[in-house]
């Protein structure tokens, strides 16, 4: 699993057709800052990610990606290479909490 800030929706009106219905993300991975363990530092790729959670743009998400997104549910015979699984709450590093999500 990896943490990445959901940044943008894809729309795609044709698609394969197991993918309708589906809600696409562009989500940039966050890696925790080795300098300053305290701050995260974004990644320098983009990933279009299936939404199975109903995230929004501007959260803080888990994605899993390959052979493990096709086992979120309905995703089997998906030709999907990376999922969204959940929706950040909390982060802690060290000992130090660096993210909360806003209530």
């Amino acid at each position: 699993m990896f943490l990445a800030r959901a940044e943008g929706s894809v729309l795609a009106t044709k698609k394969d057709a197991s993918m309708s219905g589906r809600n696409l993300l562009l989500l940039r991975p966050q890696l925790v800052d080795e300098k300053d363990p305290s701050k995260f530092r974004p990644g320098m790729n983009t990933i279009v990610a299936v939404d199975s959670v109903g995230a929004g743009i501007g959260e803080l998400v888990l994605f899993c990606q390959g052979s493990s997104a096709r086992l979120a549910p309905n995703l089997k015979d998906a030709p999907v290479d990376a999922v969204i699984i959940g929706i950040v709450d909390t982060v802690d590093v060290l000992g130090k909490q660096v993210y909360t999500a806003k209530q």
